[in-house]
């Protein structure tokens, strides 16, 4: 199966999933927090769209480590992001049923993060560009708390990177998503 065919597959699935009214397992109204991980920092917000549908907004700066056997340069990069995620929590409602916490979206989900990293700043070690991009990455994801307000996300996927600048001879690539997060709900 294509890689484009799975992606439209997934995106249909998220956005078209009609939300059940009813009183356990809802995902939370709004969620506006921050997070961090090993490559970089966000402010987000959540909100919902049904009772297990979300859209996730998010601004923050990846972060980078380059370099290495076949390059002189190694060192580091900050660059600008924006994301937009639509979430669909697929086991909320059991969880509540089986009376786990689901306070702030705690339950496991599946995304389709849709990233637009421009060029408009770069903060690194040495002197490098960064070339703004877009990418589309399916992704299956846990979210558990740490107490009242933090919480910790985790999450795993392989999709498509498209460079708006040429790159070489090729303009898009394979991307892989592989996020560990620590975060903070205000």
């Amino acid at each position: 199966m294509k890689l484009s065919k799975i992606i439209t597959f997934i995106f249909m699935l998220l956005l078209g999933t009609k939300g059940i009214s009813q009183q356990k397992g809802t995902i939370e109204k709004s969620i506006f927090g921050v997070q961090t991980g090993f490559l970089g920092f966000w402010i987000n917000n959540e909100f919902r769209l049904f009772s297990n549908l979300s859209v996730k907004s998010e601004l923050g700066l990846d972060a980078g480590i380059f370099g290495g056997s076949s390059s002189d340069k190694i060192g580091t990069i900050l660059a600008p992001v924006l994301t937009f995620e639509p979430r669909y929590y697929y086991n909320i409602q059991k969880r509540a049923v089986n009376n786990n916490v689901t306070r702030n979206n705690s339950a496991n989900f599946i995304a389709l993060n849709l990233k637009y990293q421009p060029d408009l700043f770069v903060i690194s070690n040495n002197n490098v560009d960064a070339i703004s991009n877009i990418s589309i990455i399916p992704k299956w994801c846990i979210r558990r708390n740490l107490g009242n307000n933090f919480h910790y996300e985790t999450g795993f996927g392989i999709g498509y990177r498209y460079f708006l600048e040429k790159v070489n001879s090729e303009n898009s690539e394979i991307a892989v998503d592989l996020h560990l997060r620590i975060g903070y709900n205000f």
